[in-house]
C-alpha cells in the first residue's frame, strides 16, 4: 500500500433503475457506448479508471485542473450526445470532485477523501458536477466556466462540513433533475432518507420498486423544507439486513422511508412507512392498491399520493420535535417553534406563531419559508374572523407571498401562497398565473393543484374547483395550510348542492370545530333546503362565536368574480338569520327592549 495525492472523480447516472426497468438490454448498450466514448476524455487529462460500477465510474487524476477539466469535457461530450434524443431516453452523468491524501492498494484507492468525492456527487444536478471548495480553490483560476456556490454540506462519518460548488451546462437538466434549494444548507435540519423498496414478487418485477423509489426520491427532493439524499446513498443498502437505525447513522439520515411492493396478477399492493430510525417510532403508514392498467400512470399516481402524505409528515414532526439545547438561537429555531404553534390553529397559537416567524425574519430576511407562513396565517386569521381584514393586512399579506417568492423561485409553496393571495384580492389572471407555476415546479405538490383549484373557484367555474380540491382532499386533508373540505363546502353550495355542502361542512367541522366560514355556509345550506329551524341553530352557533359578525362585513373579504355568487351566498346567510349590518343588531336590541 501506499499514499498519494489525487484528485477524485465519482460519476453515476441519473435515473438508471427506471431507464433499466423500460429497457435493460438497450440501456446497458447506451451505457457502454457513453463509456467507451468519454474514456479517450479521461486519459488525454491524466486520469485513470479505477473501477466500473453498475452505472457509474470512479476515476483517479494526477492533477485536480485535469480531473476538472475532463469533467467539464464529459459533460459538454454527454450534453452534445442527448441533444437529439428525447428526454425519456438521454443518459446523464452526476460527477463529484474531490482531491486529498488517499491509500493506493494495488489499482483500487480508499480514505476519507475518495468518500467526500462519493458524498458530494448526490449534490450535483444530472449533467453537472459538484466540487469539494478545496478542489475548487485549487483549480479555480485554470476553469472556463463559473461555478455557484451552494454552500457547507455535512456528510454522515466527515467530520468537518465540506464546502461544495456545481456546475451544470445549459439545457443539461433532465425532468429527473432535483432542485437545489435556495434555503441555505445550516436551514435544512431534516435529512430525508428512501429506502429501496422490497420487490416481494417476481425477479422481473424489480424494475418497478426501483422505479417507484426512484420517483419518490425525485418527488420529494423537490420541496425545499428538507434535505432528500439521493439514491446513491440509499441503494448501497438493497437487499442488506441491517437495522434502519445502523443505515440511518450511516447516511446521517433524520427520517427514513421504507416499503413494499407486491404483484398479484393485474393488482400491485404499494406499502410505505415514514419512520424516526433513532426512536424507531412509527410517525405514518399506508397502502395503496392498484390495477397495473398503464403502468407508468399507476406509478405516478402512487408516487404522488405517497410524496404529498409524507412531506406533510415530515413537516408535522419537525414542528413537534424537542427545541435545540443552545444558547445560540438561529432564525431556523424561530421558525420552527413558531410552525409548533401554528400546527395547533387556534387563535392564540396562531397569535404566538405570528410573533415568532417575526422573529425569525427578523434575524433572517432572507428566509424564505418564514415568509410564506406568515403571509398564510395573515389570510386564514382574516378568513377565520380572528382579525379584522384591513386593507394593510391584506397589503401586508401579499408583500409577504411576493417576497417568499423572491427570495426562492423555485418554492412551489412560495407561489401557491402568491396565488392564493392573488385571487382573495380579486386579480384573477395573477392567481392563475402564480398556481401554474407552483404545479409547474413542482408536479407532486397536491397544495399547489389545489390552491389552482381555488383560482378556478373565484372566477365561477366550480366544477373544476371541486375536482381539484376533492382530489387534494383525498391526497392530503391533514396539512393546516389548506382548507380542502370548507372550500368544497363553498363550490357544491353555489352548484346548488347543498347536502354535499353540509357533508364537507361538517368535516371541515371536525377538524376545527370554530371555523368560520364552515359554520357561515352550513346554516346558508340548511336554510336554503328549508331546515329553517336547523338554519337558525346553525346561525345561532355562529354568532355565538363571532358576535359581531354580519353579512355586509363578511362579504367584504369574498372579491369573487361572479355577482351572482356573491348574491347567492347573501341570500343563504339572510335567510338563515345572519344580521345584514351592524345596524341590524342595534335595531333588534332596540326592539326587543320595548318590548320589555
Amino acid at each position: 500500500m501506499e499514499r498519494r495525492l489525487a484528485a477524485i472523480v465519482c460519476a453515476d447516472v441519473a435515473g438508471y433503475s427506471r431507464m433499466m426497468g423500460h429497457d435493460e438490454a438497450g440501456t446497458h448498450a447506451v451505457f457502454k457506448a457513453h463509456r467507451a466514448a468519454i474514456h479517450p476524455i479521461i486519459l488525454n487529462h491524466g486520469g485513470r479508471v479505477v473501477k466500473n460500477t453498475g452505472d457509474g465510474f470512479l476515476l483517479e487524476f494526477a492533477s485536480i485542473v485535469g480531473a476538472t477539466e475532463a469533467a467539464i469535457a464529459i459533460q459538454t461530450l454527454m450534453a452534445e450526445r442527448n441533444h437529439h434524443l428525447p428526454a425519456d431516453r438521454a443518459m446523464q452523468f452526476r460527477l463529484g470532485i474531490h482531491m486529498g491524501d488517499v491509500i493506493a492498494d494495488e489499482d483500487e484507492v480508499f480514505g476519507d477523501d475518495v468518500n467526500i468525492a462519493v458524498r458530494i456527487e448526490s449534490v450535483a444536478n444530472p449533467g453537472g458536477f459538484a466540487i469539494s471548495a478545496k478542489a475548487y480553490k485549487e483549480a479555480s483560476k485554470h476553469l472556463s466556466v463559473p461555478l455557484v456556490d451552494v454552500g457547507n454540506h455535512r456528510f454522515k462519518n466527515i467530520k468537518d462540513p465540506v464546502g461544495v460548488w456545481t456546475w451544470t451546462p445549459e439545457g443539461a437538466l433532465a425532468p429527473e433533475a432535483k432542485e437545489v434549494s435556495v434555503l441555505s444548507q445550516q436551514y435544512r435540519t431534516a435529512i430525508v432518507g428512501v429506502l429501496p423498496f422490497a420487490n416481494l414478487s417476481d425477479a422481473q418485477d424489480e424494475y418497478f420498486s426501483d422505479g417507484l423509489t426512484e420517483d419518490l426520491i425525485h418527488a420529494l427532493s423537490l420541496q425545499s423544507f428538507y434535505r432528500v439524499l439521493s439514491r446513491n446513498s440509499t441503494f448501497a443498502f438493497k437487499g442488506n439486513n441491517v437495522s434502519t437505525r445502523l443505515i440511518a447513522r450511516e447516511i446521517d439520515a433524520t427520517y427514513l422511508i421504507q416499503g413494499s411492493v407486491r404483484r398479484a396478477g393485474s393488482k400491485i399492493r404499494v406499502t410505505a412507512e415514514l419512520i424516526a430510525p433513532e426512536t424507531g417510532e412509527q410517525l405514518w403508514t399506508g397502502r395503496y392498491d392498484r390495477d397495473i392498467g398503464d403502468l407508468f400512470a399507476m406509478q405516478d399516481e402512487i408516487t404522488t399520493n405517497l410524496s404529498a402524505a409524507i412531506a406533510t409528515e415530515i413537516v408535522r414532526a419537525e414542528a413537534s420535535a424537542p427545541a435545540r439545547l443552545t444558547n445560540d438561537v438561529t432564525a431556523w429555531d424561530r421558525f420552527l417553534k413558531g410552525l409548533s404553534h401554528y400546527y395547533r390553529q387556534t387563535k392564540e397559537d396562531l397569535s404566538s406563531a405570528i410573533d415568532l416567524f417575526r422573529e425569525a425574519i427578523t434575524l433572517d430576511p432572507k428566509l424564505s419559508i418564514a415568509h410564506a407562513y406568515l403571509a398564510t396565517i395573515q389570510i386564514q386569521s382574516i378568513q377565520f374572523g380572528w382579525i379584522k381584514g384591513t386593507r394593510e393586512m391584506w397589503a401586508e399579506a401579499m408583500n409577504l407571498a411576493e417576497t417568499s417568492v423572491r427570495l426562492d423561485p423555485r418554492s412551489s409553496f412560495a407561489f401557491s401562497i402568491l396565488s392564493w393571495a392573488h385571487a382573495m384580492e380579486a386579480h384573477y389572471e395573477a392567481a392563475m398565473d402564480a398556481a401554474k407555476r407552483a404545479v409547474a415546479l413542482n408536479p407532486y405538490d397536491t397544495g399547489a393543484r389545489g390552491v389552482l383549484g381555488i383560482c378556478h373557484f373565484v372566477i365561477g367555474e366550480h366544477r373544476q374547483a371541486i375536482e381539484l380540491f376533492s382530489m387534494a382532499a383525498q391526497r392530503d386533508n391533514n396539512d393546516p395550510r389548506y382548507q380542502w373540505s370548507a372550500l368544497n363546502a363553498f363550490s357544491h353550495y353555489l352548484l346548488g348542492q347543498y347536502d354535499a355542502t353540509l357533508s364537507w361542512a361538517r368535516e371541515q367541522l371536525y377538524i376545527n370545530p370554530n371555523h368560520m366560514q364552515a359554520l357561515a355556509i352550513r346554516a346558508a345550506a340548511l336554510a336554503q333546503l328549508g331546515r329553517t329551524a336547523e338554519a337558525a341553530e346553525a346561525a345561532g352557533v355562529l354568532l355565538g362565536h363571532y358576535p359581531t359578525l354580519n353579512v355586509d362585513r363578511h362579504l367584504r373579504n369574498f372579491h369573487w368574480k361572479r355577482p351572482e355568487d356573491v348574491a347567492h351566498y347573501r341570500d343563504g346567510l339572510l335567510k338563515a338569520g345572519v344580521p345584514f349590518s351592524k345596524l341590524t343588531l342595534v335595531q333588534t336590541d332596540l326592539k326587543r327592549a320595548a318590548e320589555s
